[in-house]
């Protein structure tokens, strides 16, 4: 049950800025489904041309002139990242070795974000300055606003403004991810790697993958807005 603390001293009980948090979680869950269900649905149906997603990869890279990006499989399910530190783009195996439309889209993507890297996209970039920031902020945030319920002092404000960087991080991510899924439709529509409906296909797969973005992104402006609420409260 939500934690409600009154002018600095706390009692277990209902508490009511929680509301702001419930179009966050249905979004979430909503999200979760879409994009579980469209990622398995298309994993189901191969493309005509039959590249694999490592093959789409290494076509896009080299088509780009980005050759020094190395590919890598790597264990879990879509746990597929660009690593822009050491240039390694890391595919899950249903991506590196699948021929399906969920396999290309999601290579593609990856692949936009090295392209990103490679043209120095300024939203990347500050993305990636802000890792560490974010790494101290979010280890510390949540014990500083923990403590801000059960005693008087500043720890609420400072947790909340170090939480305000995990924010910030969020959305960000936005354009970097919008940016790198249109990037990475343009190269297979120019390479020829989809064809006909295979392309809106891809779309899908992307637009239900980034629903996850927006609801983490969602979920963390809906969290801060409720600390500034409770500490506002807790302030009268």
């Amino acid at each position: 049950m939500p934690y409600y603390g009154y002018g600095g001293y706390g009692y277990y009980g209902w508490d009511p800025t929680f509301i702001i948090l419930v179009p966050a979680i249905l979004f979430t869950i909503y999200a979760q489904f879409k994009v579980s269900s469209t990622t398995s649905r298309f994993l189901r149906v191969n493309t005509q041309r039959g590249f694999t997603g490592e093959q789409v990869a290494r076509r896009i890279l080299e088509s780009n002139g980005l050759y020094d990006v190395r590919i890598e499989m790597v264990r879990g399910h879509l746990s597929d990242h660009y690593d822009p530190r050491n240039k390694v783009l890391r595919l899950s195996q249903d991506i590196y070795y699948g021929t399906s439309v969920t396999s290309v889209a999601v290579a593609a993507h990856e692949c936009g974000h090295a392209i990103q890297h490679a043209k120095g996209y300024v939203p990347l970039n500050l993305r990636s300055s802000l890792v560490p920031v974010v790494n101290f902020a979010s280890n510390i945030s949540w014990l500083l606003i923990a403590l801000g319920f059960i005693m008087r002092g500043p720890f609420l404000e400072i947790g909340i403004l170090l939480f305000s960087a995990s924010v910030l991080f969020q959305i960000i991510t936005l354009p970097v991810e919008f940016n790198a899924s249109n990037r990475a439709l343009v190269q297979l529509g120019n390479l020829g790697i989809v064809e006909g409906k295979e392309l809106s296909q891809s779309r899908k797969v992307l637009t239900a993958a980034a629903l996850t973005y927006v609801a983490a992104a969602l979920t963390s402006v809906l969290q801060l807005l409720r600390l500034v609420a409770i500490a506002n409260r807790d302030n009268d």
